[in-house]
């Protein structure tokens, strides 16, 4: 017998992969505990009529799906690490003058990391389901992260960061479906999360405004400094570096007889460096942070295709591996805005190959 631990936020789609579960485990002879877990408080200002996968009302749901499917309800702490894996390193990648990704660092290092390990533990399991749209199989002695089924929900590109282990240990019971299909078996189960919204905010900043989180987590207010262009020449001016990200349109100030765009971070000097939209587009950047799938790069050299936003369409590249942990990408047409700190995430066709984040540029490291 396996004990699968099911992660449950508290939304559709974790919902019915538990469902999926718990429907399998008498023909498999395993046995599904259902869990939620807490990453951080949500009491304050900013949090009114917000609605979140860590929010009381979604622990609720959770439970109450839970005594449906008629399997075993725990709640799990795991705040600290949220705290420091993903909330503090969300702070600090900003100061960084990069723009991070909280989804895929709290896959990493909560929900296939924290969870996994105290899974195995705490409760005896053998594995960990989640409600995620994604496939994994084996190809002789190596595991496979390959996309979903439902291309528009796919959510491989905050998953290259899992490692063969973690995948062994993993279940992704939604990967053959499509969203409509989860929604209707979610009403046929009679599921209160039938209907749960989508959450499209980051659950950890109330009102999407990151600039309070780096005032009340790192002190960070902002200090005005100068707007330059590609020359130099002063065009304007901010109010602290680490409200702005690369790509940024709004809020800059800046009238050049056309639209422009934060081009480069510099928390050195607090400048940013903006340009036009043809400035913006790249075709060459750096990634570093490599992880691959399969535990190593298919080869030094190597054609792909390249994520760098989760929404954004895949774009044929060659990708070359460089020292230490880095690999440089050049792309068959530009892509929008390659931000520093986001991911950067290789196919092979339907195989997630890896991937890592998007670099600074060297000349402006210092």
């Amino acid at each position: 017998m396996t004990r699968i631990v099911a992660a449950m936020s508290g939304g559709v789609d974790s919902s019915v992969a538990a469902a999926l579960l718990t429907r399998d485990a008498a023909q498999r002879g395993d046995e599904v505990v259902g869990v939620w877990m807490r990453t951080h408080e949500v009491d304050g200002e900013g949090w009114e009529a917000r609605r979140s996968c860590c929010s009381p009302d979604s622990a609720d749901d959770a439970r109450r799906v839970a005594q449906i499917l008629g399997i075993p309800f725990f709640i799990l702490n795991v705040e600290r690490a949220f705290g420091l894996q993903v909330i503090d390193a969300f702070a600090d990648a900003y100061l960084a003058g990069a723009t991070p990704n909280p989804c895929q660092a709290c896959n990493q290092h909560i929900k296939f990391d924290e969870l996994l390990r105290r899974g195995l533990g705490a409760y005896g399991a053998g594995a960990v389901a989640t409600g995620h749209y994604a496939r994994i199989d084996r190809q002789g002695d190596k595991w496979r992260l390959l996309r979903a089924a439902d291309a528009d929900k796919d959510q491989t590109y905050f998953l290259w960061v899992l490692s063969q282990e973690q995948l062994a240990a993993t279940r992704f019971p939604l990967g053959e479906m499509r969203k409509p299909e989860v929604r209707a078996l979610a009403a046929r189960l009679e599921l209160p999360t039938a209907d749960t919204p989508e959450s499209q905010e980051i659950c950890f900043v109330p009102a999407g405004d990151y600039r309070t989180l780096l005032a009340e987590r790192r002190g960070y207010d902002g200090e005005p400094g100068p707007i330059v262009d590609g020359d130099g020449k002063v065009v304007g001016s901010h109010t602290g570096y680490a409200h702005y990200t690369v790509g940024q349109r709004h809020g800059l100030g800046v009238a050049l007889g056309e639209a422009v765009y934060v081009r480069e971070v510099q928390p050195e000097t607090n400048t940013l460096v903006v340009g036009r939209r043809g400035e913006i587009a790249q075709s060459r950047f750096e990634v570093s942070g490599a992880q691959f799938v399969a535990g190593e790069p298919p080869r030094e050299r190597f054609a792909a295709s390249v994520r760098i936003r989760h929404r954004a369409p895949d774009v044929a590249c060659e990708v070359r591996l460089l020292a230490g942990d880095r690999f440089a990408v050049e792309t068959a047409e530009p892509v929008w805005a390659p931000a520093p700190g986001q991911g950067a995430v290789l196919y092979d066709g339907e195989v997630c190959l890896g991937g890592g984040r998007i670099a600074r540029p060297r000349a402006a490291v210092a």
